[in-house]
């Protein structure tokens, strides 16, 4: 690989991803970020790499749905791979406005997947970066594993299963060359704060109420977004062709759980000036719909064939990520006030 297109680099998980690979690999080409810069995209995540890695480092701001835009990035850059993490991503807003997932999940991966195939003479790879809430819901038992049948219960969901089965079948109809994988709730730094960890992190730092749906009893699997990204680094160097690997973090927390976590750390590190507790701040609300119970991944496939394993626990992941945002208020404070959106549209007007 010489030329790693990353789709959505600009997100929570592509910023970490672009991150890691310049910084932390012997990777030694070029990667290309293509982001649409919708509402989760923030290029500010990577000013420093761009600062510090030139030419080997380009950002080029492009809808995935745009055939000719990507194509032309492709002729231009000549990539060789693509790492696909670009897609709506958030359940709540899948339930509140579906089409924006249909349209980037579904229909931007089958975009670029036939410009893909077009250029499959010098392709080695097209990685698909997914999730474990195509498989659907678990009750107290058992695990996901790469052979669990697809059961999506959101939209959202439904969207990825789709681009799944999308990109398999290109393996299977085309020959391209490509892995998927299905991970679980990822957490760490960079991370939007509409998702449950950062935002109870910064809920509760400023002493709001932390929301938590349901009893909290949904269980979720934690994957430190650091690990994700080794795991996909991983597949893509050495991964079998066609195959799909399941990423956990080992973590398995009922989301009240969770929210305790969090309110007993961040007292530990900066506690309230009355010394309470800030599990007081916790605030049960009306569940969601089509609210998946459990998720929980048997990650024994890429542990064996490739050597990977999670790195963190959830008690040091969990530290790292708060102690991340609280080194970071001015990134903390542009991105919850939309100043960083001010500034992407003065800059890609």
């Amino acid at each position: 690989m010489k030329n790693i297109l990353v789709t959505g680099g600009c997100g929570f998980i592509g910023t970490v991803f672009v991150r890691y690979v310049l910084q932390d690999t012997d990777f030694s080409g070029r990667v290309i970020n293509v982001d649409n810069l919708t509402y989760a995209g923030n290029p500010e995540n990577l000013t420093d790499i761009e600062s510090a890695f030139g030419e080997r480092y380009e950002f080029m701001k492009a809808d995935i749905g745009d055939s000719s835009a990507i194509e032309s990035i492709f002729q231009r850059y000549n990539i060789d791979a693509v790492c696909h993490f670009a897609a709506e991503s958030h359940v709540d807003r899948s339930i509140v406005a579906p089409d924006a997932f249909i349209q980037t999940n579904i229909c931007g991966t089958f975009n670029l997947l036939e410009i893909a195939r077009r250029y499959s003479d010098r392709l080695i790879l097209f990685h698909h970066v997914s999730t474990d809430e195509v498989y659907g819901s678990l009750d107290s038992g058992g695990f996901f594993t790469e052979d669990s049948a697809y059961r999506p219960n959101s939209p959202y969901s439904a969207s990825k299963a789709a681009a799944d089965h999308l990109v398999r079948s290109y393996w299977k109809t085309y020959g391209l060359p490509v892995t998927i994988s299905n991970c679980s709730n990822n957490y760490g730094p960079f991370q939007f704060p509409e998702k449950l960890i950062p935002l109870m992190i910064l809920n509760a730092l400023d002493d709001k109420p932390l929301p938590v749906y349901g009893e909290g009893q949904n269980v979720r699997d934690w994957l430190y977004v650091d690990d994700h990204c080794r795991a996909i680094w991983e597949i893509m160097k050495a991964g079998t062709r066609g195959a799909t690997y399941n990423i956990g973090g080992r973590c398995e927390l009922a989301n009240i759980d969770t929210v305790n976590r969090i309110c007993d750390l961040l007292d530990d590190i900066q506690p309230r000036s009355d010394r309470s507790s800030r599990r007081d701040l916790i605030t049960f609300v009306r569940d969601r719909p089509g609210h998946d119970l459990r998720y929980a991944i048997d990650c024994r496939k890429i542990e064996m064939e490739l050597g990977w394993s999670p790195r963190e626990s959830f008690e040091t992941g969990l530290e790292k990520t708060i102690r991340w945002y609280l080194d970071h208020p001015q990134w903390v404070k542009r991105v919850q006030s939309g100043e960083y959106l001010k500034w992407v549209e003065e800059q890609y007007k």
